[in-house]
């Protein structure tokens, strides 16, 4: 028999972070052991601040990438808070802090018209861009970074031209409205994608808590740096180039560190080409360091998921000669003079049926930009597609639209299963596709 209390009766863990063990004793009573009790003043400290600045259950609560981006976020939210400054600073000085000869109301009228053309800017952007911000959540996140840094340096340039002063502040003032709408935008894209128990709000506070504090961080080091630059543009300037240069590299490590594990286009491009090319499909973690992150790297054609019928199609005939053959939620149409794919999608299409739509899209790119004869996968039909799309590149040819459509039938459900196993998520996409939709009889119909 076990010495009576040197055995635990039970263990409890708090997540990953501390465990402690239960031993009887005999009164009757139940004493709490920690783990380490050395090392105990150490843990206390360091799950205060775990428990104010990170969210419950971190590590497991939230995506393996969040620690990466959270610590390059935070570098450059402080590199932001001090070029803010200087901003602040230069601004304040143009509209007539410390002048005389200003007066109230001159001060006054330019800060209403800097705001008001804000207000506007962000009216128009999430008009004009709202829905393509969670598709490319990085790309945005990163062009919202930039444009900062321009509105900045506007607003530090903006007193050396007192002339266009107020012009120079409402351009800076719309900018920097777009960056508070395409930043906040894609923030929230990204904390849906840390968000792994269904703890959206706990790790929004908790970014906004680690925030605050570089924030503060941050005016402490500029009460500092005020004094130096108040009359000193050189200095002003220097430290303005190195904290850019600070916060775009900390922007760029930061969207880098992010692994999506949904398919936008662009992601979808890079994993279907590894697949045609290898034959086997990438994993989140190989495919997102090569994710483009500027727009137009490539050839690509300009592909319109959902859009309505009547602007893609205007004769039954075509119509007719798309529906033939076509077992799948969607109908495609080339158009190879004005470099385009349009993609008319079915009343039932769901998530699947978008991303096999999008990816014969991209096969259809493929055969134009890429040399098919290093695929690995179907590459003797690709072949003799890419040929005839070579030697006839303007002429409608619908035997070779039923062939590519076949083709896609045989293809598809391998890749899909392939993105499967890979880790990918195919019940939900960030392909964006509109929201027309068209009914009709899909004749012959296979799953996918």
């Amino acid at each position: 028999m076990t010495e009576f209390g040197t055995r635990p009766l039970c263990t409890e863990s708090y997540g990953s972070r501390r465990t402690r063990r239960y031993q009887p004793l005999p009164d009757g009573t139940l004493k709490c052991v920690p783990d380490g009790a050395d090392e105990q003043a150490y843990r206390s400290l360091r799950d205060v601040f775990m428990s104010i600045f990170l969210p419950q259950g971190y590590p497991e609560s939230v995506s393996p990438d969040y620690l990466a981006y959270q610590i390059w976020d935070t570098v450059q939210a402080f590199a932001s808070s001090i070029t803010g400054t200087l901003a602040t600073q230069a601004v304040l000085k143009g509209v007539g802090v410390g002048d005389e000869t200003s007066t109230v109301a001159a001060a006054t009228v330019t800060w209403i018209l800097k705001d008001g053309t804000g207000m506007l800017g962000r009216i128009l952007f999430a008009w004009s861009k709202g829905n393509k911000l969670d598709c490319d959540a990085k790309q945005w996140r990163l062009f919202a970074d930039v444009l900062n840094d321009v509105a900045i340096l506007m607003e530090i340039l903006a007193p050396a031209f007192p002339a266009c002063f107020t012009l120079i502040v409402c351009v800076s003032g719309f900018f920097k409205c777009i960056v508070g709408v395409a930043g906040g935008a894609t923030r929230a894209a990204l904390t849906m994608h840390q968000a792994r128990r269904d703890n959206m709000a706990d790790v929004s506070a908790k970014d906004g808590s680690q925030e605050t504090l570089v924030n503060l961080a941050g005016l402490l080091c500029s009460l500092f740096l005020i004094p130096l630059v108040a009359d000193n543009l050189h200095l002003t300037y220097a430290l303005y180039g190195l904290f850019t240069i600070l916060h775009l590299y900390a922007n760029y490590r930061a969207v880098r560190a992010v692994c999506m594990e949904t398919l936008n286009q662009a992601r979808l491009r890079l994993v279907l080409h590894h697949f045609l090319r290898w034959g086997k499909v990438p994993s989140p973690a190989l495919a997102n360091p090569k994710e483009p992150l500027l727009p137009g790297c490539h050839h690509q054609l300009r592909l319109v998921l959902g859009p309505p019928l009547h602007t893609v199609v205007s004769s039954t005939a075509d119509f007719q000669k798309a529906l033939e053959g076509s077992s799948s939620n969607y109908l495609l149409f080339f158009n190879q003079s004005a470099g385009a794919v349009s993609v008319v999608l079915h009343q039932q299409a769901g998530s699947v049926d978008v991303i096999k739509a999008c990816s014969h899209a991209l096969v259809q790119e493929a055969l134009l930009y890429r040399d098919v004869a290093a695929f690995a996968v179907e590459r003797e039909p690709l072949l003799a597609l890419q040929r005839r799309l070579q030697e006839e590149p303007y002429k409608k040819d619908w035997t070779s639209v039923s062939e590519m459509q076949q083709l896609m039938d045989k293809i598809f459900p391998t890749f899909l299963t392939g993105l499967t196993s890979a880790g990918w998520i195919t019940d939900r996409n960030l392909l964006g596709p509109e929201e027309w939709r068209v009914d009709w009889a899909v004749g012959g119909k296979k799953s996918l």
